[in-house]
């Protein structure tokens, strides 16, 4: 890691956070942009201090193209279901889109689960995993000027196979849990 002196694990749901490691503190926020977005506002303004704090976002994801499998770590994330033109048409930045790393993984959040073909392949054009939470964390943490890393690992491919989670999201808590325990 970087020169950071604290970690905030940060988790849609406890079956996500399963394996990350004893002694790292962990929020689990719920599922879906509201639930991050007020969960991780909402524990930053608890801290007294915020200095050296750096939020680790593990989570699973869907690829959106056929060849992402595994553990990544987006360098940008995208607000995909906001009507970015229209807010941008009326005069405001509707920040779509936001930095976060050095990496050239591109995630899409949202709050819909995406399992409709026509769907991934219209997120594919513009990003190359889903997941329903990273967007949310990363903006709520700029606020308070906190660093976010995400690290998803690929459950499915957004699309029917997605119904199945429940059943995959062992597999991903794992690896998660894993490059927790080599990295943090």
């Amino acid at each position: 890691m970087t020169e950071v002196s604290r970690v905030l694990v940060v988790a849609a749901t406890k079956a996500e956070a399963a394996y990350v490691p004893d002694g790292l503190p962990v929020l689990i926020t719920g599922i879906g942009k509201t639930a991050a977005a007020t969960a991780v506002a909402r524990t930053l303004a608890s801290y007294d201090d915020l200095a050296g704090l750096e939020i680790v976002n593990i989570g699973t994801a869907g690829a959106l193209h056929d060849h992402h499998e595994g553990l990544h770590e987006p360098g940008v994330v995208l607000n995909h279901d906001i009507n970015a033109d229209a807010i941008r048409a009326l005069g405001y930045d509707p920040e779509e889109r936001l930095v976060c790393g050095p990496g050239d993984v591109v995630l899409a959040t949202g709050d819909v689960f995406v399992t409709d073909p026509v769907v991934r392949a219209r997120l594919a054009k513009q990003a190359d995993l889903v997941d329903m939470e990273g967007y949310a964390v990363v903006y709520a943490a700029r606020q308070f000027g906190v660093p976010v890393r995400l690290v998803k690992h690929v459950s499915d491919n957004a699309d029917e196979s997605a119904l199945d989670w429940p059943a995959m999201v062992d597999r991903s808590a794992r690896a998660l849990g894993g490059w927790l325990s080599a990295t943090v």
